[in-house]
């Protein structure tokens, strides 16, 4: 088995997917669009198991591995990857958790690699559908098509290929019912909740956004209440975020939160950063009165997880200690997720 996640999750994601029971973490690495992890599982049929997994964001059946090494031409990888047992294998997998195998399917390839110089991406995709159509003969190409079958470079000269068993709903986690430019990826807000630790409380998001840390702490057990500065956020969150254990959600200011100090057990947010978004006034100051504002309500030994490019020393108050700090990339933007613990 194999899963993706959004890059620099790797770590997170592995340890999401290691409290799997039966499950065990092999090997990492990127696809170059994608953080890759291998692991084991104690049975085939599991990996529908993996499908709940709210860090990654698919889930493969894996057929094999290859080497560069042993033949660095696109026809010897797809013909050493692609084996009939090893295939006949995944596809119990790929029936288990999608539905019936039928003899006639309809499949694509996706390839990705990190370099160009020995073959061209499309030149392995071409050579492994050919490798497919001789193994199974009445499967016919299609886009979009029943099966997916993915062949990537997940490090330098390493190739896994696998059969895809999720689909856009794992992604989105069920979707959204309203859409905001910018709007938070479910896994990169799932993995800044995970940071929060077990639930323990009220978890408070201050800039709520659309509302997908709202929902992503319902959905780990937390009790969630969000602000947003912007009311037109606010109504896409309480449409987003509608769990019984979401209180609230309402229009407010996180330099000026009206709670009472020390009430949340954690907090957790996205901060305006990017292009689509500005902030009144300078960005350092701004972000010291929005911490020192978190840091009031978050009672000692709580937790808070910003999601922002930078913290600098300056904007983050005595009472927090950092405990962790991920580094991702989202379109294009480096930014990180800061775990503090409040003292």
């Amino acid at each position: 088995m194999f899963v993706l996640t959004v890059p620099g999750l790797a770590s997170l994601a592995a340890r999401e997917l290691a409290a799997v029971d039966g499950t065990a973490v092999r090997d990492t690495g990127s696809d170059g669009r994608a953080d890759v992890l291998l692991a084991d599982v104690d049975r085939p049929g599991r990996g529908g198991d993996l499908l709940g997994l709210r860090l990654a964001e698919d889930v493969f059946a894996e057929v094999g591995r290859t080497l560069r090494s042993d033949g660095d031409r696109a026809r010897w990888i797809a013909e050493r990857i692609w084996r009939p047992e090893r295939s006949a294998r995944a596809l119990t997998v790929w029936s288990g958790a999608r539905g019936p195998l039928r003899a006639a399917l309809s499949f694509r390839v996706i390839a990705r690699v990190h370099q160009e110089k020995s073959f061209l991406r499309t030149d392995l995709r071409r050579e492994l559908t050919g490798v497919i159509s001789k193994d199974r003969p009445r499967w016919r190409l299609a886009d979009p098509a029943d099966l997916e079958v993915w062949i990537q470079e997940y490090q330098p000269g390493r190739f896994v290929c696998g059969l895809r068993l999720s689909d856009e709903r794992m992604r989105q986690h069920g979707g959204r019912r309203q859409e905001r430019p910018g709007a938070l990826r479910p896994a990169v807000a799932a993995a800044a909740v995970f940071l929060a630790g077990p639930p323990d409380g009220l978890l408070l998001d201050p800039c709520c956004g659309s509302g997908t840390i709202l929902a992503e702490a319902a959905a780990a057990g937390w009790q969630a209440r969000g602000l947003d500065i912007d009311p037109g956020a606010v109504e896409s969150a309480r449409a987003n975020a509608s769990a019984p254990s979401v209180t609230a959600v309402s229009v407010g200011d996180v330099r000026s939160i009206d709670l009472p100090s020390e009430v949340a057990a954690a907090c957790v947010s996205n901060l305006p950063f990017g292009q689509q978004f500005t902030v009144p006034g300078e960005m350092t100051s701004w972000l010291s009165q929005a911490v020192s504002e978190i840091t009031r309500v978050v009672r000692p030994g709580g937790r808070v997880v910003l999601l922002a490019p930078d913290l600098p020393a300056a904007a983050v108050p005595a009472r927090l200690t950092r405990t962790d700090r991920v580094k991702l990339r989202l379109l294009g933007t480096p930014a990180s997720l800061w775990a503090f613990d409040r003292r």
